[in-house]
Formats: structure tokens, C-alpha cells, sequence
């Protein structure tokens, strides 16, 4: 497990450092506000991927990704109803990615990846996306509680089991700008 822990102390510098996507040719204030969170969002996807494929170190990596496109996002640039709720779930969005982040249990990473994708549904809802986006439900996640999550694909690719159970679950909502 030693190239593990040092490949995940390398990659604590990583959200401090822009991810490469991110050098986009996006202007301020050309765009509209959709354009500001997609970075969130796409890393929000990338990381629910990992996840679906069950690798702890790729969903580690994406969690990085996702903080330092957390960090970039220019709050000025958001609608007010957007502001609004993107300052009240940043902090929790931040604590969720940094935890996940910082995991490299799969389980526990999952278990961050149900609240982080509670506060994503709502900030997906409020914003508007070029393509439909789809709310997901594992009814067997969170012991039995269930645990929702989002995903480009209508298709079911369930991030709490991965291949274990890839189909368990139903879309419950499509979301369309």
C-alpha cells in the first residue's frame, strides 16, 4: 500500500493547482450562468463515474478535480438565485468533496457521494444545463433508505454498488433547461 499512500499525498496538492480542463476561453459575464457551474458539474460526473467503476484512487483524483473547479467558480458571474444558493451550499459542497477527496475507502467515499450529490441536485435544479440531466434512485443504498445521485445517461449505472449491482435503480426525474 505504499505507492498508494504516496501516489494520494501527491495528489493533495491537486486542488490548489487548476485542473487542466479549466483553461477555458470562458469570458465573464459573456456567458451565461450555466457556463459557471458546468466545470462543477462535469467533474461532478466524472467523480460519479469513478465511483460506477468502483476505483477509490480515480474518485479520489475526480474529488480534487471537482474542489479546485469549486474554487474557481466566479460567484459574480451567478444569476442572484443561483448566488444565493451556491453560498449556502458551498461550505457543505467543499466538506463533501475534501472528504472524498481524502478517502480512499470506496465505502466511505460513497457514503460522502450521497450528500454531495443531494446539494448537486439542487444546484443543477436552480441552474440551467445544456443537456438533460437525469436524478437517479438506488432504493437499496443507505442501508436500505435509498440514495439518489445525477447522471447524463438515462441508462442506470448505479454508483453505490458499481458492479456489484451496475442496473439497481430508476431514473426519478429529468431535469431540462
Amino acid at each position: 500500500m505504499k505507492g498508494g499512500a504516496a501516489m494520494h499525498h501527491s495528489m493533495e496538492m491537486m486542488p490548489h493547482q487548476p485542473a487542466k480542463c479549466m483553461g477555458s476561453k470562458i469570458e465573464t459575464g459573456t456567458l451565461p450562468q450555466a457556463n459557471e457551474l458546468k466545470p462543477v458539474f462535469d467533474h461532478y460526473f466524472d467523480l460519479k463515474d469513478a465511483l460506477v467503476n468502483t476505483d477509490a484512487t480515480a474518485a479520489a483524483l475526480q474529488a480534487g478535480y471537482l474542489l479546485a473547479a469549486i474554487d474557481a467558480v466566479k460567484m459574480e458571474s451567478l444569476s442572484a438565485a443561483v448566488h444565493t444558493l451556491w453560498m449556502k451550499q458551498l461550505p457543505s459542497l467543499k466538506s463533501d468533496a475534501s472528504q472524498l477527496f481524502k478517502s480512499m475507502e470506496i465505502s466511505n467515499q460513497r457514503n460522502f457521494f450521497m450528500t454531495l450529490s443531494t446539494r448537486m441536485y439542487e444546484l443543477i435544479k436552480a441552474s440551467k444545463t445544456d443537456e438533460p440531466v437525469y436524478y437517479q434512485l438506488c432504493p437499496m443504498a443507505n442501508d436500505g433508505k435509498g440514495a439518489n445521485w445525477l447522471s447524463r445517461e438515462n441508462g442506470i449505472k448505479n454508483p453505490y454498488y458499481g458492479v456489484q449491482m451496475m442496473t439497481c435503480g430508476r431514473t426519478v426525474e429529468t431535469i431540462k433547461s
